[in-house]
């Protein structure tokens, strides 16, 4: 169709959030910078990444519908792409990997190989064929300069049989009809993504696309392709939501002018790090802890504290730093009065548990090994994601948010194990031991973890060790190291400064103080009622009630 035009030069075009779709809706040869110059035809691309998710999430969600059914958008998405792949595609994609580990074929002759296997879909526009090829070698080039061991890196296959089998799946028709001069095929990606996710979009980028992508977690599905912004335009809305599934109608709900202005006002007084924090707002954040180091006498200063008012809170990224206590006391002070009464406050604190009875978790000695295999991920750690859903998973009934948090935790605490390993057991060993306890947190811890507002008062686990009423497991350490990573403060008393976590926990984990006397057998003495019902006043006129 172009006799004397054999090369196409593709151009981002200067959007914004205004303009974007008016330029989607121009034909090329009537957007800004194209141009036929000799043998080049220069034509504009649309690059658009709208990063998180607006206040008004039913006209955010109306707008994508509409994007896909009135403006003739190409839906790709995780949930959306074909994963079905012809098998002598496959068998096509080993014989070229083989050659190039015979040969350390360069770019462009791995390419040819590719070409040469029909791998590559084809146009019936010439410099669209053209651009097609340019754009594999443009891709196989970046997946060499970015990936360790470049062509020889074993994510190469991976890469190479998604990014070909959704270019057969989804690319086909519209690149075989594709009129560079009139309208060039336009995609929305919508939702997270994966590494090969990344380079096919990075491929079509470099065919001359036009491409715009959603992703209200606050990802960016093109921050392997344009990692410095320099190649699209970027536009971050205020919140950061997981996304929903993409919608198959309109919504019907219109937010009104007074409920997007309050929510406007809420993000400005609750966003991250502002110290200010509404009811549940964290609840959908990745729990962190960090241990405090406190002497005895600050002990019961901050365990009286909010988590917000304790040193090194923080919420950054989705993640919320618990600074939380995890303490041992050995002995009895010589002041019994200022002993118990200590005690006693801590234990009439919101949502404080006592132990006095060990072991005070049922434990579990089935063999999780395959389980705990089956959910690690592709950096080696346990996913959360893997773990919840699974039939052994027995916090289904859990809030998501808390499931997700828990999931987390069980993941740090594989990660970085503080229990001592068994004589011969092996690191794995270890991991899979903690991984089986965690999956048996009693129902009345779990309640206690569902009155946790992160930001608020902190759940506090008190154990009183006698020694009269049973012994402390290694069952028992295993919870109280997951209650650690998930933030809960942890008090440990021992009359007579005898070891119990410390046989199973290791040095270091938790502050140690001792009193001035040692006591054996030493009953707990329970507060009396005068003393419980002027504190649950104290307690009540603090709250407001």
């Amino acid at each position: 169709m172009y006799p004397s035009i054999n090369q196409l030069k593709v151009h981002t075009l200067p959007v914004t959030s205004d303009n974007w779709l008016s330029f989607l809706e121009r034909a090329v040869s009537e957007r800004p910078l194209f141009q036929k110059e000799g043998t080049t035809m220069h034509i504009g691309q649309v690059l658009a990444r709208f990063i998180g998710i607006p206040l008004d999430e039913d006209e955010y969600y109306n707008q994508l519908f509409e994007y896909v059914h009135k403006h003739g958008l190409i839906l790709l998405s995780d949930e959306s792409l074909d994963k079905t792949i012809d098998n002598a595609h496959f068998q096509s994609i080993q014989r070229v990997i083989n050659i190039n580990k015979e040969q350390n074929l360069s770019i462009n002759r791995f390419v040819a190989f590719l070409d040469g296997e029909k791998l590559l879909i084809s146009s019936d526009n010439t410099l669209v064929h053209r651009k097609i090829r340019e754009a594999a070698i443009e891709m196989i080039d970046m997946f060499a300069r970015t990936e360790q061991d470049g062509l020889k890196s074993p994510q190469l296959r991976r890469v190479l049989v998604d990014v070909i089998k959704w270019s057969f799946n989804h690319l086909k028709t519209p690149f075989q009809k594709a009129e560079p001069e009139i309208r060039m095929p336009g995609f929305i990606w919508y939702g997270n993504f994966k590494k090969s996710h990344q380079y096919f979009l990075y491929f079509l980028m470099k065919t001359g696309c036009d491409i715009v992508s959603f992703t209200p977690e606050g990802n960016d599905a093109f921050s392997l392709a344009d990692p410095k912004n320099e190649k699209s335009f970027v536009h971050a809305f205020s919140e950061k939501k997981t996304p929903e599934p993409f919608p198959a109608e309109r919504r019907k709900r219109t937010a009104t002018v007074a409920y997007r202005a309050s929510r406007e006002i809420e993000t400005i007084l609750n966003h991250e790090g502002s110290g200010l924090y509404k009811p549940w707002q964290l609840r959908d954040y990745a729990p962190a802890v960090i241990t405090l180091k406190t002497t005895y006498d600050e002990l019961f200063l901050l365990a009286r504290e909010k988590a917000m008012i304790r040193p090194n809170f923080e919420v950054k990224d989705r993640t919320v730093k618990i600074p939380a206590i995890f303490s041992k006391v050995y002995g009895v002070s010589r002041n019994r009065r200022e002993y118990w009464d200590r005690l006693h406050a801590m234990i009439g604190q919101e949502n404080t548990q006592l132990i006095k009875n060990f072991p005070f978790s049922s434990g579990a000695n089935s063999d999780f090994r395959f389980h705990y295999r089956n959910a690690l991920g592709t950096d080696g750690l346990l996913s959360p994601e893997k773990m919840t859903g699974t039939n052994y998973w027995k916090y289904n009934h859990l809030p998501t948010g808390l499931q997700k948090g828990l999931g987390i935790a069980i993941r740090n605490l594989c990660a970085s194990p503080k229990l001592k390993p068994q004589l011969q057991e092996n690191e794995e060993e270890l991991r899979v031991y903690l991984f089986t306890q965690a999956m048996q947190v009693p129902e009345s811890i779990l309640k206690m973890l569902q009155k946790f507002d992160y930001s608020q008062e902190v759940p506090k686990l008190i154990l009183y060790n006698n020694e009269l009423n049973g012994t402390l497991t290694r069952a028992d350490a295993a919870l109280l190291l997951l209650m650690n990573q998930f933030g809960v403060d942890l008090v440990i008393y021992n009359p007579p400064g005898h070891n119990d976590i410390e046989n199973y926990i290791e040095d270091g984990t938790f502050d140690a103080h001792w009193l001035e006397d040692v006591v054996f057998e030493q009953e707990f003495k329970e507060p009396s009622i005068i003393k419980k019902v002027i504190f649950q006043g104290i307690l009540k006129n603090l709250r407001g009630d």
